[in-house]
């Protein structure tokens, strides 16, 4: 990847921008539309939200002030939002498409995800695999019906992915990795089986910001340790989604393609003992 406008292909020929812009724990309300805005006219041209943040509404907004301040049309940009796991389920899953572009404000969307693969309320030892093969369904429909692009999931690990049932295969699967935790063996699943891997808090919730080694290793290069997570991200061949809502940061986290990370520096992050892991797991208690 060697620019901001670079691409992921996807299975079926659709391109997703190789990083995009992570709107979770963005207040809603100003700090949300402003910083999305911002986000637009640094160069940012995927915005990534979802139901259970509870900021689609401004999120929205500052989609169409970004893309009026930046002279773009809807389709210049790509936009993800995602099905919490209160609206799993056929019937409720197709409503909650239709609010989630209304919230947006939007008649689509470029890709929508199963946001988690187990709502640990499901008492029933299987309820997981119908509640998401229903979710699913509902999901291919809108595809069918143009007001979803294309349809993935997160937080889904090997054995959540087998056990779903499409017509329509999963394009992404967005995954919690940056420095000190990698799911290498999700990551490797997905690529075998053509998913393109997302990197949601690639900057570890900030807290490998903080690391003597990597701030050392970032001092190397001149750049700070949020552009070599968001370097790194690129080289493990996963599109990293960072996060600020600080209009300086948020165009600091696309300058990342003046450099690359070398080998020995890499396998040097890659083998980091675990670090900034948020602590949710797929298969334990949901995290909001």
């Amino acid at each position: 990847m060697k620019s901001l406008t670079d691409v992921y292909t996807f299975y079926n020929g659709s391109t997703i921008p190789c990083v995009g812009y992570g709107t979770w724990r963005t207040p809603d309300g100003d700090v949300a539309r402003e910083s999305v805005k911002q986000a637009i006219l640094a160069g940012y041209r995927h915005i990534d939200t979802a139901a259970v943040y509870r900021n689609e509404v401004s999120v929205g907004q500052g989609i169409a002030e970004g893309l009026a301040a930046a002279g773009l049309k809807r389709e210049d940009l790509f936009v993800t939002t995602k099905i919490w796991c209160d609206k799993k389920g056929y019937e409720s899953t197709k409503v909650e498409i239709q609010a989630c572009l209304d919230r947006l404000g939007l008649t689509y969307v470029d890709l929508l995800l199963i946001h988690w693969p187990i709502a640990t309320a499901e008492k029933a030892e299987d309820a997981w695999i119908k509640n998401n093969n229903e979710t699913w369904r509902a999901m291919e429909e809108a595809v069918d019906e143009g007001k979803v692009r294309n349809i993935g999931l997160s937080n889904f690990l090997p054995r959540h992915i087998e056990a779903l049932d499409c017509r329509i295969k999963p394009v992404s699967d967005q995954l919690e990795i940056h420095p000190g935790y990698l799911q290498e063996e999700a990551v490797s699943y997905c690529k075998e089986h053509g998913i393109v891997v997302q990197a949601w808090s690639p900057l570890g919730s900030g807290v490998v910001l903080g690391d003597p080694f990597l701030n050392e290793l970032a001092a190397k290069y001149g750049k700070s340790v949020a552009q070599l997570c968001v370097r790194f991200c690129l080289q493990y061949g996963v599109n990293p989604l960072p996060k600020s809502v600080h209009a300086d940061r948020i165009l600091a986290n696309t300058e990342v393609f003046d450099f690359e990370i070398s080998e020995e520096d890499f396998e040097a992050i890659r083998k980091m003992p675990q670090l900034g892991f948020s602590g949710n797991d797929p298969d334990g208690n949901l995290p909001f």
